[in-house]
């Protein structure tokens, strides 16, 4: 039996995976029998490759992963399992990664995670203490055996045994807005840096998209890594709520919402039509040249099996013309590449330049990189002068009593600073991912952006979009995520930023192992 790593290293065929989501409540539930049920008939289907399962997805409780897996993985189905960052701190994340590799779960689907938007006696409060990059990070530490410390000899040796995770990650490129789309692009290159190993794209309905997100891999040297094209099966019901943002990064246009309001009022309530779309969808996925498929939005195996029957039935250039149909994005929509007559991606060209004009360069950014250049760059006057002072300070954490007081006022003033001590601003155009960022995201955007703004009310604009358009109007957007990862360290909480700056103590300053 082959292991998922070795199927996706081979390319002898176009691989299928299953979302199964999970449910609230125990094994016993009636919800839960349906979909173990639904389970085994996974499992009994050699043609599905894996079966993916959900960590409380959208934001809700339900029953741990792990319940609904054993069963598929001691009967020798490949399952992968999804693990966020939103209900676990970075103990709680490295801890759950040891118990998925003593079960045996070694593939595993590293996320942000949705914000919660329900639990018991109210709505759960997230944790994000670290983020999608930070936790692929850790997983491929963890198959380093964590941080290599010398032993007596001066080789260096992992701490612990090296478990053995395939590490896959979700990426978004069904976005509304330049400055929405390209951090995506960035934070895809970072996670791949970080250790992922393959890539499954956001759940999307058009087919120039989809070949964008292709194309923009094969132009900039991750032509090797596997992308799983996600296909969704829609409903009436479904289309309402993705054409509404009620699910965060997931998007139905106003022209495929009306086509799927009209077919669900057919007298098959459009079950023939949807289960065509997700085949033609499956086809243009493979017709690009993904290394599989992945299939959400179902609940039996009957549609999982109408959907692969009805692509049996497409001859094998069909995908093209299909793709020409499938190009629902949404008007002034923005492309990074240019379109070919046939609807899909054209890498030799750019696309139209974003409709949306930059509006985020602000004096308080400019007067911020201006002291941040003047203050904490190696060499100059005023850095070196700091270090000196803070070293010598009664308290080298905060600094001088004087330093320590214009430093909180002035950044409480101008960025609503949380007092974090690792601080971030310079890396995010000047903006607090603590304060201004619902997911606290430091290396990049999370993928629930709705039209550029934050998929928690009261946010407004996405601090990475924001940060992008800064970074263009300097032409530095290119390097906008070239600090990545980083992992804050909560140890330095209520501390001076300025003095762990000077002194070596924050994020960008080389960390030493922990000790044995």
């Amino acid at each position: 039996m082959l292991t998922l790593r070795q199927r996706l290293a081979q390319d002898d065929r176009f691989l299928l995976g299953c979302e199964l989501v999970s449910v609230r409540g125990s094994m016993a539930e009636r919800n839960a029998v349906k979909t173990r049920g639904f389970a085994n008939d996974l499992v009994a289907a050699e043609h599905i490759d894996w079966v993916s399962i959900t960590d409380n997805a959208g934001g809700n409780p339900q029953l741990a992963p792990t319940a609904l897996g054993k069963p598929l993985l001691y009967a020798g189905k490949e399952v992968v399992i999804h693990l966020t960052c939103k209900d676990l701190n970075r103990n709680g994340l490295e801890s759950e990664a040891w118990l998925l590799n003593s079960e045996g779960f070694h593939n595993i689907l590293a996320m942000t995670g949705d914000y919660p938007i329900s639990g018991n006696a109210g709505t759960a409060k997230p944790v994000f203490d670290i983020d999608s990059v930070g936790l692929i990070s850790l997983l491929s530490k963890m198959n380093q055996g964590l941080d290599p410390h010398p032993d007596r000899s001066g080789k260096a040796r992992p701490k612990f045994e090296p478990t053995a995770f395939l590490i896959g990650a979700v990426t978004s490129n069904f976005k509304l807005r330049e400055g929405e789309l390209m951090p995506q692009y960035a934070k895809l290159a970072a996670k791949l840096n970080a250790g992922a190993h393959f890539i499954i794209n956001q759940i999307g309905f058009d087919a120039r998209k989809m070949s964008e997100q292709r194309a923009y891999m094969q132009c900039n040297g991750m032509a090797d890594t596997p992308l799983i094209g996600n296909v969704y099966l829609l409903n009436r019901t479904v289309a309402r709520m993705f054409n509404e943002m009620r699910i965060p990064g997931v998007v139905v246009s106003d022209e495929l919402r009306e086509i799927c309001e009209r077919q669900g009022a057919s007298p098959d309530k459009g079950r023939a039509f949807f289960r065509e779309l997700a085949a033609k969808q499956l086809a243009i996925y493979r017709g690009l040249g993904y290394r599989g498929g992945y299939i959400g939005g179902v609940h039996n195996m009957a549609a999982v099996q109408a959907i692969l029957d009805i692509e049996k039935t497409f001859a094998p250039d069909d995908w093209k013309q299909f793709a020409r149909e499938f190009q629902y994005s949404r008007p002034h929509e923005f492309f990074f590449y240019g379109r070919t007559p046939d609807g899909l991606c054209d890498p030799t060209t750019r696309g139209e330049p974003d409709p949306h004009p930059t509006k985020h360069v602000t004096l308080t950014y400019q007067l911020s990189k201006f002291s941040h250049a003047t203050m904490f760059t190696p060499g100059k006057l005023l850095n070196d002068l700091g270090a000196k002072v803070c070293a010598k300070s009664a308290n080298p954490r905060q600094g001088p009593a004087i330093m320590r007081w214009v430093e909180h006022l002035s950044k409480s003033a101008l960025f609503s600073c949380k007092d974090c001590g690792d601080c971030s601003l310079p890396e995010i155009g000047y903006l607090c991912p603590e304060s201004q960022c619902a997911k606290n995201q430091r290396n990049g955007p999370c993928g629930g952006t709705r039209g550029g703004r934050c998929e928690v009310d009261g946010y407004g604009d996405c601090i990475w979009l924001r940060a992008y358009e800064r970074a263009k109007a300097d032409g530095t957007e290119s390097e906008l995520l070239a600090h990545a990862p980083v992992i804050q360290d909560q140890s330095l909480r209520g501390t001076s930023a300025w003095a762990n700056s000077w002194l070596g103590r924050d994020h960008t300053s080389p960390k030493q192992p922990e000790p044995s």
